[in-house]
């Protein structure tokens, strides 16, 4: 198998959405389908044996939702990204699913095409998200407490929090990529946070912004 396929595994509840999600995944060059799933449950006992490089995870699921599935998961698979694929669109839903560990949210209206590029662009390193829910996670930030953070190092956490990838902030920001790690570095160390998902859920609960 070639190295560079990137293998997904999905966690669906509903067949006819897993079953087009699967063909959609396989029938794409650079893409594997490893598995798919109907609940949280199975995709807990099963998929860390052999973990993919990304999980689609709904979240409205029998029995155990997709965010408290993603919770557990994250601890026994670090190395795995989770793409949430949901109709939820909530504050609530989006935040929770940050601080669980999830590194991309997106709409279940996302056209194929954008899917599949969310699903590169998450194992490059960025943070796909719909367009309107990286409006609501930049709109919820108010500026009620003191930051400890910089002009520019606010800067780079508010591109971050709205899912963007260590190039995008640099051609954004007119700076180089080492610019944007250097920023970064300082951010997790001010923050106390290991994660790109930690620095966005303090960001949120502080309200740095």
């Amino acid at each position: 198998m070639n190295e560079d396929i990137i293998k997904v595994a999905i966690v669906e509840d509903d067949s006819e959405i897993r079953n087009l999600l699967s063909l959609i995944i396989d029938g794409s060059p650079g893409f594997e389908c490893k598995s798919t799933y109907s609940n949280c449950e199975d995709a807990i006992n099963n998929i860390p044996q052999n973990p993919p490089n990304v999980i689609l995870m709904d979240i409205d699921l029998p029995k155990m939702n997709g965010i408290d599935g993603v919770k557990i998961l994250k601890e026994i698979i670090p190395q795995t990204d989770f793409l949430m694929l949901t109709i939820k669109d909530d504050d609530d839903s989006i935040f929770d699913s940050i601080c669980a560990g999830a590194t991309g949210y997106l709409l279940k209206n996302t056209p194929p095409l954008n899917l599949l590029n969310s699903i590169k662009d998450i194992v490059r390193g960025g943070s796909p998200m719909s367009a309107s829910i990286a409006r609501k996670v930049i709109s919820s930030f108010q500026k009620v407490n003191k930051s400890p953070l910089s002009e520019r190092e606010t800067e780079v956490l508010k591109k971050l929090c709205g899912g963007e990838n260590y190039k995008t902030i640099a051609d954004a920001l007119f700076i180089s990529g080492n610019t944007v790690r250097a920023h970064i570095k300082n951010i997790y160390k001010k923050l106390q946070v290991n994660s790109r998902a930690e620095a966005v859920s303090k960001a949120i609960n502080k309200k740095l912004f």
